[in-house]
């Protein structure tokens, strides 16, 4: 096990990592840079400008809690530069946690333990994790600019009033009722097999607490509590998880 993490939080993967990141970060300040200097040509005020970009990092302060809980969720196994490469570039959290989970089960592992990681293991699973995520960045390139630009000829083309829900909204929503779904049934089966309830548990409290958000989020109209709701519900969950098994 020793020799595994050693592999896997070796200087030359971080400096991978490092490189990677650096690139990206660069290409962020140049895209802020010509942002900023697009809306001076506009003749937009430059105190406006530099408060939208403070509130902006301000608030992405708390939502990037739940990315660092993944970080932290998969660092233990898969080590901290690939977690950390994963979840800083194109990666989501709930993607990447599902993905890794099936894919340490696809290799005859029983789950995402540090107790029984191999450095094949490791591969097979960055390969999944990797190849997974590549299909949304090929529909960008490929797809991206005709679908909104069919999407946006939609929308100037009807009324308002005449406005219906896209086949795209119907699929999003079906396929998130269907993964829940599927969550909370290995849930309940966890609960019935093993009499392990700590996982419904935690899923109740982070959806009850997602309804609180929903709540003021739809029906008060405080749509900037949304970018706050995943971290939370995380937090508030693990933490629950914590005090109930202290019991």
């Amino acid at each position: 096990m020793n020799e595994y993490l050693s592999q896997v939080n070796s200087i030359p993967m971080y400096l991978v990592v490092a490189g990677v990141l650096g690139f990206i970060s660069i290409m962020c300040v140049v895209f802020l840079i010509k942002s900023y200097r697009a809306g001076v040509a506009l003749g937009m005020d430059k105190k406006l400008l530099r408060r939208a970009i403070t509130s902006s990092a301000t608030f992405t302060v708390l939502p990037s809690i739940s990315i660092l809980l993944g970080v932290l969720a998969l660092s233990g196994t898969l080590g901290v530069p690939f977690s950390w490469l994963r979840l800083s570039v194109i990666g989501a959290l709930q993607y990447e946690l599902n993905v890794a989970e099936i894919a340490a089960t696809s290799t005859g592992l029983s789950g995402l333990k540090i107790s029984e990681m191999t450095a094949s293991a490791f591969s097979t699973i960055g390969l999944v994790m990797t190849i997974g995520i590549l299909g949304g960045v090929f529909c960008c390139i490929f797809f991206l600019k005709k679908y909104t630009g069919k999407l946006q000829k939609n929308m100037t083309a009807a009324p308002a009033k005449e406005k219906k829900p896209s086949f795209g909204s119907h699929a999003t929503v079906a396929m998130f009722v269907g993964l829940c779904s599927a969550y909370i049934g290995s849930y309940i089966g966890t609960l019935t097999a093993y009499k392990n309830w700590m996982p419904l548990f935690v899923a109740g409290v982070s959806a009850l607490v997602m309804l609180i958000f929903e709540y003021f989020t739809v029906k008060k109209g405080k749509a900037w509590l949304d970018n706050f709701s995943v971290a939370t519900s995380m937090l508030v969950a693990m933490v629950a998880s914590v005090l109930v098994g202290m019991l």
